[in-house]
């Protein structure tokens, strides 16, 4: 498909943009409308679709399909690209700054590109003449596209020569760190750097744009490195020089709040980072010494992942409705159990915005609270100052709270307050670190829990594992023979040939195969039979052969009905499931 070089013919005879008339003929904008946008964008000296999408006229997202609709032009959504895997100089990275455009492949002779206006002939022709190449225009959100514009313009490897020079020009008009402490401590002005503020701020928001959960700085004796989790899986971002491990650690600590003068001992703070006028991320950050300097890792706090809904969590029909039955309990606890990183954080606070009603009272005691949520009160346990979670609880029991939530059952105390809370009346929501359900309730016999307080107070308890999900664009059937299905865990009257495995292959818009992640859950109620199993002091084995009684699929089977329906692949299942 070739650039665009004409615009429907209903045009306004005043002389609008394309895009503006455009726009008129498809009864998005009035030609009043548009000749006050196109004023406006005129006397600021900014490009009209930017003027159009920063007044609301209308929203990027309406603009790009309208556009896409009378143009007959290919929608993309740039959520589902890699910045990492786009194709490199090809076209100067000035010119992608100044229209607004971002090239995604090249065809024999042709660029495919990535713009939110195809009537920019200025663009076009520009493009043509410094690459000598066709343009083809796919079209894109404007702010999306703004975002991936930023993120590309500057390589890794320009940061580094960067870094290493100590010069060059970083632009993050829409970026900026929060929360930095008004007056400087001593040794700040050392970590007033330009070219370390400006790495950092590349690095945090490449992250939040490649959907990262967390960045790590990495200290080693030869080299430095930076690394991402993306959908579970740790990739080397960059490697910068390794002088500048102390000035990056600095200034991630005066950011956060930390003691930069502290290198011994652990420390743990939070900064806020501005993406655009109306989003902002929250980031928990942790030090660690080691032998070559401080390991630095942050983590990307979302809080629009505890607003997904349930929904959006992957669970089974039969699986969400145990859930939603056991949080619409009066009194009683639920546990989610799980390793760290397991998303059980996110399931809690679903939950909570499940209960947060007006005309209920809810607290939760963590360390640290890592999601705002509005109406929840929430506290963050300060061990040093004498705030543990038992001091917590305690105090809230005295709050005439119906709901609460203990970030992490970790000791005896913590533990009988919060059954003694389940028993008279409340509503109590916390996590253990326990491989499976029925192990969890072993756990805390071994805890020195009575046998009769577990089984009076736990109602539920919830199991989970994240799996990395399958591209839906690029996954492939695998041939996986027979005895390995079985000796995966699928029975005999599974393997049907009425359904196929799929495996990862690996594409543009994708990482190795996979993108994003999913849950696997095994949903375990407290039933009546369960209950006298722990009353005689049974085992975790006998709990488990109950509750399979009962219906409750281990993680393993959850998982493999989740390869099953084609969402995973078997070796991912297997690998997280590990049974």
């Amino acid at each position: 498909m070739a650039a665009v070089d004409t615009v429907p013919k209903e045009a306004s005879a005043v002389a609008l943009p394309g895009l503006g008339r455009a726009l008129m003929s498809a009864g998005k904008l009035t030609q009043k409308s548009a000749e006050d946008i196109y004023k406006k964008s005129q006397i600021s000296r900014t490009s009209f679709i930017a003027e159009l999408t920063g007044s609301g006229a209308v929203s990027a997202a309406d603009l790009a399909h309208t556009v896409s609709a009378v143009f007959g032009a290919p929608l993309l959504d740039l959520d589902a690209i890699d910045p990492l895997r786009l194709p490199k100089e090809l076209l100067d990275n000035k010119i992608c700054q100044a229209y607004r455009v971002v090239v995604l492949s090249k065809r024999n002779n042709r660029l495919i590109v990535a713009t939110a206006d195809p009537t920019d002939q200025e663009a076009a022709e520009k493009i043509k003449f410094t690459t000598q190449m066709g343009v083809d225009w796919i079209i894109a959100e404007y702010d999306k596209l703004s975002r991936l514009v930023e993120v590309t313009s500057k390589s890794t490897s320009e940061s580094m020569e960067t870094l290493v020079s100590g010069g060059g020009d970083f632009e993050f008009d829409d970026v900026s760190i929060e929360d930095a402490p008004e007056e400087a401590d001593t040794g700040v002005t050392e970590v007033e750097d330009a070219p370390i503020v400006k790495f950092l701020h590349k690095m945090l928001l490449d992250a939040f744009n490649m959907r990262a959960s967390d960045l790590h700085f990495e200290p080693y004796e030869h080299q430095y490195r930076v690394r991402f989790r993306i959908d579970g899986e740790l990739r080397e971002i960059a490697s910068p020089p390794i002088a500048i491990k102390d000035k990056l650690a600095s200034r991630i600590k005066v950011i956060s709040r930390l003691d930069i003068s502290e290198k011994r001992v652990p420390q743990d703070g939070r900064m806020k980072l501005k993406v655009g006028p109306d989003r902002v991320i929250d980031f928990r950050v942790s030090t660690l010494p080691t032998l070559f300097g401080e390991k630095i890792v942050i983590r990307i706090l979302d809080p629009s992942s505890a607003k997904l809904g349930i929904d959006a969590l992957g669970y089974e029909p039969v699986e969400k409705e145990r859930l939603l039955q056991a949080i619409g309990r009066p009194y009683g606890m639920i546990l989610v159990t799980g390793p760290t990183g397991s998303g059980k954080t996110v399931s809690l606070y679903t939950c909570l915005n499940l209960l947060n009603k007006p005309g209920v009272n809810i607290a939760t005691a963590e360390d640290p609270s890592e999601i705002n949520l509005p109406g929840v009160n929430q506290v963050n346990v300060n061990e040093k100052a004498g705030l543990t979670f038992a001091v917590a609880l305690k105090s809230f029991l005295r709050q005439d709270p119906d709901i609460i939530m203990v970030g992490e059952i970790r000791d005896l105390e913590t533990a009988d307050i919060s059954i003694k809370a389940a028993q008279t009346g409340h509503l109590v929501l916390s996590t253990l670190h326990t491989n499976d359900a029925p192990t969890t309730l072993t756990r805390m016999r071994n805890m020195g829990i009575a046998p009769f307080n577990i089984a009076s107070s736990v109602i539920l308890i919830t199991a989970q594992r994240l799996a990395r999900r399958l591209c839906p664009a690029c996954k492939a059937p695998a041939d996986i023979p027979h005895e390995t299905l079985v000796e995966a865990g699928y029975k005999e009257d599974d393997i049907d040939g009425s359904w196929v495995t799929y495996r990862p292959v690996g594409c543009s818009a994708c990482n190795n195969g996979y993108k994003g992640r999913l849950g696997i859950y095994q949903v375990m109620p407290v039933s009546e039979d369960i209950q006298r199993i722990i009353l005689r002091d049974g085992s975790a084995l006998e709990i488990a052969e109950q509750a399979r009684a009962e219906g409750v699929r281990s993680l393993r089977d959850s998982g493999l009905h989740k390869a099953k329906l084609g969402l995973t692949s078997l070796e991912e299942v297997l690998a997280v499931t590990n049974e």
